[in-house]
């Protein structure tokens, strides 16, 4: 699973395996595009990261967390393009794309919507038993969007076994 905390400056990255119900980080980044780079040019670098990231780790699914709008619409349209070039990424690669709002997430690792970044973090490493999860929040997000997806995968599938009874 490679969850992914799109953002046109700083984006976040992590590969988590999940197997037998328990979630292990095999590998976590954080992209950095140059503030001096046209929007394009930092919306390239991105794409080509997170192309780089399914080829190395061969995720079966992408997670996302999905941008919420709030007052600055102009920093959330290029939070917007930024996730958009992460669909096309996985697209590419013909990988199923889950995204997932802030709220879902904070709620599938800590069972608060209003966690902090503090206490997803912390959760991850002593609820969910990774670690060490990296202190760089946007890397630290995208671990939780992975977990996040993984849990949301299985209480699925354990649906879909109930329904099928």
């Amino acid at each position: 699973m490679l969850g992914i905390d799109p953002g046109i400056g700083t984006a976040g990255l992590a590969a988590v395996d999940m197997r037998g119900g328990t979630a292990t980080l095999t590998w976590s980044s954080t992209v950095r595009t140059p503030t001096d780079l046209h929007e394009a040019g930092r919306l390239r670098l991105l794409h080509d990261a997170v192309r780089s990231a399914i080829a190395d780790h061969r995720p079966a699914a992408v997670a996302v967390e999905r941008l919420m709008w709030g007052r600055n619409t102009t920093s959330a349209f290029s939070v917007a393009r930024a996730s958009g070039v992460v669909l096309l990424a996985a697209s590419e690669a013909e990988l199923p794309v889950q995204e997932y709002a802030p709220l879902e997430v904070k709620m599938a690792i800590t069972g608060a919507g209003d966690a902090s970044k503090e206490q997803v973090r912390s959760s991850l490493e002593r609820f969910h038993r990774l670690g060490p999860v990296p202190r760089q929040t946007d890397a630290a997000d995208a671990v939780a969007v992975a977990v996040c997806h993984c849990l949301q995968a299985t209480l699925r599938a354990a649906a879909e076994r109930a329904g099928a009874r």
